[in-house]
């Protein structure tokens, strides 16, 4: 097989085949990396303290990212064999057998947790209980997390289509599609819904705005615009699900740049290039980013200038940041949760959990910061 072909096979795998060698810096399940060592963790003088709050395991997730949900205290997890569990402050409340495989994380609110499957089957059940409440069905696979607003379910299939259901039966109310390159990468990041609007990024390096209520296009904004020669040199996709604060929304793309935008209108307010794969967070003051050579930015949340960057973990496959209580969290592929000071970027605290790869996005709660790792563990983590 030539070259270029056994990159082309590389980038429609599901999810990211370790062996691909030309891909392997957006493999988020390889432990070793090719290329760049991976950084050794240097000792430092701690100045928070991270603590487990609480631990379980659950299930294993195979070769899918299941990220779970965190509902004021109550954590929703789910494995790839369809073992669904709620948990509260660590105990466990119920746990159910969906009957099938899953291969999207866990969409919840205070009464419908919300799971999808290979076959593109979206799965509702109580978060009183765990009973079934209704079915339906999405265009294809679904890879991410759906996503609840306050009447409606909303869902990004593996054809990189969004559709919405009716948070009451499952019925569907619509479905969005735009064009979309001849070579992608398969994303797992949930969508985003904010007041009247889903957002969601596309292949391509398009952040999209959609009507709620209708599935109708309100606006496009350019995160990335593909270069260079090849089909695999050209993708430049966001496989992160965007973050705002305000009116302000900001967004990632693979080989291509990262860039805020106006909420309501879409109009560009700063961009500047950035290659990341894992995401980004936002606060009153910064845009945090980790980058795909293992590096956590700060940037000026107004100009997207440099703050300050920590580059002491290099090549370690980094979540995307979490903001939480003045801290910077990410995960890496060792299961090692790394806690840096808002300010500076300097550490402040780490933690290690199995000793797994941490691909699933943090997820914060009211006690700290929720981590599941890919060994099948569930963790409630505290820094302070």
């Amino acid at each position: 097989m030539k070259a270029s072909s056994v990159r082309l096979a590389c980038v429609l795998a599901l999810p990211f085949l370790a062996a691909c060698s030309t891909l392997d810096s957006i493999n988020p399940f390889a432990s070793k990396p090719l290329g760049p060592k991976v950084a050794e963790l240097k000792p430092f003088v701690a100045s928070a303290e991270a603590r487990v709050l609480w631990r379980e395991g659950i299930g294993k997730p195979g070769d899918y990212v299941l990220s779970p949900a965190v509902v004021d205290d109550s954590v929703y997890v789910v494995d790839r064999d369809g073992v669904l569990t709620r948990f509260d402050g660590g105990r466990k409340v119920w746990r159910v057998k969906v009957g099938q495989t899953v291969s999207g994380g866990v969409g919840a609110d205070s009464r419908t947790v919300v799971v999808g499957t290979p076959k593109g089957e979206v799965l509702a059940f109580s978060a009183a209980d765990g009973s079934p409440l209704w079915s339906a069905r999405a265009t294809s696979e679904v890879l991410a997390p759906p996503v609840i607003g306050d009447d409606v379910v909303v869902v990004r299939s593996g054809d990189n289509r969004l559709a919405a259901f009716e948070l009451a039966d499952g019925k569907r109310r619509w479905t969005f599609q735009r064009p979309s390159p001849a070579l992608a990468i398969r994303v797992a990041a949930a969508p985003l819904i904010a007041d009247r609007y889903v957002f969601a990024g596309f292949p391509g390096g398009k952040l999209v705005a959609v009507s709620l209520a209708n599935g109708a296009p309100v606006w496009e904004g350019t995160v990335a615009v593909p270069k260079g020669v090849t089909e695999l040199d050209r993708v430049a996709d966001i496989t992160s699900t965007p973050a705002i604060d305000g009116q302000e929304i900001c967004a990632a793309a693979y080989q291509g740049r990262v860039a805020c935008f106006d909420l309501g209108n879409g109009s560009l307010i700063w961009a500047r290039e950035m290659s990341s794969s894992a995401g980004l967070a936002i606060d009153s003051r910064y845009v945090y980013v980790s980058d795909d050579k293992g590096a956590v930015h700060a940037l000026d949340r107004n100009s997207g200038a440099s703050i300050w960057k920590q580059d002491r973990l290099a090549q370690r496959r980094l979540t995307a940041p979490l903001v939480r209580r003045g801290l910077v969290a990410v995960a890496d592929l060792q299961g090692v949760v790394h806690f840096l000071k808002r300010d500076d970027g300097a550490f402040a605290a780490r933690l290690t959990t199995d000793g797994n790869p941490v691909v699933a996005p943090l997820k914060a709660s009211a006690e700290g910061v929720v981590v599941q790792t890919q060994g099948g563990a569930i963790y409630a983590i505290e820094a302070q």
